[in-house]
């Protein structure tokens, strides 16, 4: 178990909060028209990353992060160019997690063969504890899948606050940020690991102090683990990733990073109103990653 070799991934599994900022929908499916062009922006993002390897990024250390439902070709590629992959598991825009395709998210994992299965968990240790105790039996099962099969598996945390938490703060949500979420983070993973759920890379929400990324580490590789931390960016500015990520790299344990909206969101989005061409997107979605790459690397040196 564990992974400690650098990850730098490119996430674009998105589905319920794009679909509703692209196409207005909410509450009901896409259309064809709308499942082939969503795709077909996806893949344009894909293209981005393809054309960043040209342009130096090391394919060694690459990935992509997507969903099959809009991404199956995408997947499908990437394996047959010896590209590592993601694909999430969980069911799009739940604040509960559950798995996307119930008790068959197995079968769906043994067809594509991913790199590495992904669960997204929203997760705060002062919530709800039945809300939390569920989660966490249904995370024992993929937990114990990979285990079992020896698939690599990626923990999404996100720790979002509950409303006395910000009563205590004021409505701060940048103090909450700065000083309350990497302590609660902390003790979220301790959770999660004494249910008998081990990821071997955890994709965690960023932090501004180095002190806080050390700890973050030491609670992963808590009893010899060999876990791997990603950052995420959680679609934050350049300026705000760019700080998490000088942080995270400094730090042994920190592995990479998973940052999305940041690298694709205004060039998918300029492509989609056509305000852009598709090969002006293309080359902006690779600058933009590449960007970060050539940050981590040069800091992590």
């Amino acid at each position: 178990m564990g992974y400690e070799k650098d990850l730098l991934i490119l996430p674009f599994d998105h589905r319920g909060s794009l679909l509703k900022k692209l196409y207005g929908i909410d509450g009901r499916s896409p259309t064809q028209i709308e499942t082939a062009d969503y795709a077909d922006l996806k893949y344009m993002v894909y293209e981005g990353f393809l054309k960043s390897i040209e342009m130096g990024v090391p394919k060694e250390t690459a990935a992509v992060l997507v969903d099959e439902q809009f991404g199956a070709k995408i997947l499908a590629d990437a394996k047959k160019r010896g590209i590592m992959t993601a694909m999430p598991t969980e069911k799009s825009g739940q604040d509960e997690f559950d798995f996307e395709f119930g008790e068959k998210f197995t079968e769906h994992i043994e067809r594509v063969k991913p790199t590495f299965a992904k669960v997204l968990v929203r997760y705060n240790p002062e919530a709800d504890s039945a809300l939390n105790k569920r989660q966490l039996a249904r995370l024992k099962k993929i937990s114990d899948y990979c285990k079992k099969t020896g698939q690599k598996f990626i923990f999404e945390l996100l720790v979002s606050p509950i409303e006395k938490q910000m009563e205590k703060l004021k409505g701060d949500k940048a103090k909450y940020d700065l000083e309350l979420r990497p302590k609660l983070m902390v003790q979220a993973i301790k959770q999660i690991q004494d249910f008998g759920v081990e990821p071997d890379v955890w994709k965690l929400e960023g932090v501004s102090k180095v002190s806080d990324s050390e700890l973050l580490v030491k609670q992963c590789r808590a009893n010899k683990r060999t876990a791997g931390i990603i950052t995420l960016g959680r679609g934050e500015d350049a300026e705000k990733v760019k700080e998490w990520l000088r942080a995270g790299a400094k730090v042994k344990g920190i592995i990479g990073f998973a940052v999305g909206r940041t690298v694709f969101w205004e060039p998918m989005k300029d492509l989609h109103d056509k305000k852009i061409s598709r090969k002006e997107a293309i080359q902006q979605v690779a600058e933009n990653y590449k960007m970060l790459v050539d940050l981590w690397n040069s800091e992590r040196t």
